[in-house]
């Protein structure tokens, strides 16, 4: 009988990971029983051999011997004088067991077979790699970059799956060379146009604190605790860690002998500030800890708003809010409470003061907002710090600055005559 040769697809349903031998028999036998119950209308008295070593398949078709005029159904008997033609020994009641020749389903349909058990194993090694790789979201892996496009880079694992690294998922820094390893978390498995899209990213907090485990035996092991993190991926981070052993401490643990841990994460984030905090319950202290490296004088909670007014020196106004608001901005998420930073003169001073919402007439809205973002709320507020110190602080260009200071001005100057 012509066998069909199928060694190529069994070698892919060896490739497949995860596919075992009874799931590859199974489609197999599904496929070609489908070819029968479209040739004989039932698949009922036939059997699917498989040898998957060899690469052929043979179906056995079974049916009762009967008398001749006795046939009832041709799908389960046969007439006694049709079987002796096949094995002359044979007798009425016996079971004939008969090989099917494939060529009588015509090459049509044999090419036609063939074609869906190629795409059933297609989409079973696509349903795997979705298992897989869904089964590893939140662990780090390194890969090859093979391709770097504009809007993503292209990555290869070990096995030759691709992976996808969008630009949005980038450290702002990052520069990619074909043939290079890099390092990021998996985060999520799409599946487009029925093919899966493994994602990764180097600017989740799971990336920043998966490289805190590798290089922090104590997190590891479970001694310690990352309570939370937030990033301005290649500006700065915050860690809020906790030690389940009073004799660690956790914070001088995550950083190391002179910064010896903290240092290689460091360098895989292109330079990010990482600020490593004791987490505490309290949230004042919490709050405190979270404005590193600035050192704040008092402050005012208000827990149903949950907003906190901080108090610092005036050198200190600066570095509480950071570059581009950045450090105020990641304080405010770890701790959840809405933080504006002020001088600690300007609660002691009666002077005279207008609040700049009373400034909307001259000056546009988002202005007063972005002076708001970086404390300063007041026409004084904004008129102790220099024209450099603010465009420094906020995002505002050097005219529109000396464009605002002349209003204060000119407003003040009137209002105390």
């Amino acid at each position: 009988m012509a066998s069909i040769n199928l060694i190529d697809a069994f070698q892919d349903f060896k490739d497949a990971e995860k596919l075992d031998r009874p799931t590859m028999m199974k489609v197999v036998e599904d496929v070609f029983k489908t070819l029968l119950r479209k040739k004989y209308g039932s698949d009922e008295n036939f059997d699917v051999i498989v040898n998957a070593e060899k690469g052929d398949l043979e179906i056995i078709r079974r049916r009762m011997i009967v008398e001749d005029g006795d046939v009832m159904d041709p799908l389960e008997e046969v007439a006694y004088s049709e079987a002796i033609k096949i094995e002359p020994d044979f007798e009425v009641g016996e079971e004939l067991y008969e090989e099917v020749d494939m060529l009588d389903f015509g090459r049509r349909a044999i090419l036609a077979a063939k074609q869906t058990l190629a795409s059933r194993i297609g989409d079973l090694k696509k349903s795997a790699l979705v298992k897989k790789y869904e089964d590893r979201i939140g662990e780090i892996i390194s890969a090859e970059i093979y391709q770097v496009w504009k809007k993503e880079v292209l990555l290869l694992d070990d096995e030759g799956n691709e992976l996808i690294l969008p630009k949005s998922e980038q450290i702002p820094t990052d520069f990619f060379k074909k043939g290079e390893n890099a390092r990021a978390v998996i985060v999520r498995v799409d599946v487009k146009n029925n093919n899966p899209v493994i994602i990764l990213s180097r600017t989740s907090p799971t990336f920043l604190s998966k490289l805190l485990e590798i290089e922090v035996p104590e997190i590891f092991d479970g001694l310690i605790s990352i309570k939370k993190i937030v990033r301005e991926p290649g500006e700065r981070a915050k860690v809020a860690v906790e030690s389940y052993d009073d004799r660690i401490d956790p914070v001088g643990a995550c950083v190391g002998m002179k910064g010896s841990r903290i240092h290689g994460i460091v360098r895989e984030l292109k330079n990010e500030n990482i600020d490593v905090i004791n987490y505490t319950n309290n949230i004042q202290l919490l709050i405190q800890r979270s404005l590193t490296p600035a050192k704040i004088s008092y402050m005012r909670i208000d827990d149903a708003k949950k907003q906190v007014d901080v108090y610092l020196k005036a050198d200190q106004v600066s570095l509480a809010i950071g570059r581009r608001g950045v450090n105020i901005k990641l304080a405010c998420e770890l701790t959840g409470y809405e933080i504006d930073a002020f001088r600690e003169d300007e609660e002691q001073t009666n002077e005279f003061d207008i609040d700049l919402d009373e400034f909307i007439d001259e000056i546009e809205p988002w202005i007063i907002d972005e002076f708001k973002r970086v404390g300063c709320d007041t026409a004084r507020s904004v008129l102790t710090l220099t024209p450099g110190e603010l465009e420094r602080r906020t995002d505002l260009e050097k005219e529109t600055i000396a464009e605002v200071i002349k209003i204060l001005k000119e407003e003040m100057e009137r209002e105390e005559e």
